[in-house]
């Protein structure tokens, strides 16, 4: 087999840890793809690795808050409604009774941008929100 083309063999029985170690090696090897990791300003999301870092500090987010960062900084620069954030985070409909996005955008904010100077999530007021990528006007920040 590894005449034939192939560059790695894992053999049963075998065992999980193993070859969730080879499969993140695998990626590894792509990881040099521009959507492998996102930046915006000195915040870093590795999409292979599940790792955020802002000014170089480690920040822990749950699944769901790493999927919200990550659809914002896919989107910076640009609006992004509430029926959107649920839509592609959550795969759900829009509820309109629903106040989980902005639940979720405010543990992003004191995860995110809690310590740092310049705050990168931004409240669109009355439209969504947005992940700043360029410097506010004025220095003025939300």
């Amino acid at each position: 087999m590894l005449d034939s083309g192939a560059d790695d063999l894992i053999l049963k029985p075998f065992v999980f840890s193993e070859l969730s170690a080879r499969m993140r090696a695998l990626l590894r090897r792509g990881a040099n793809t521009p959507d492998a990791m996102l930046r915006v300003h000195d915040l870093e999301l590795s999409r292979i690795e599940h790792i955020v870092k802002r000014a170089g500090e480690r920040v822990q987010l749950t699944p769901k808050e790493f999927a919200l960062l990550e659809y914002l900084m896919r989107n910076v620069d640009q609006c992004v409604t509430r029926p959107q954030i649920i839509e592609h985070v959550w795969n759900l409909s829009f509820d309109t009774m629903t106040n989980v996005v902005d639940v979720y955008i405010n543990y992003l904010r004191k995860k995110v941008d809690a310590g740092s100077q310049r705050k990168l999530i931004r409240t669109v007021r009355g439209s969504g929100y947005q992940m700043q990528g360029a410097p506010p006007p004025n220095g003025s920040a939300d």
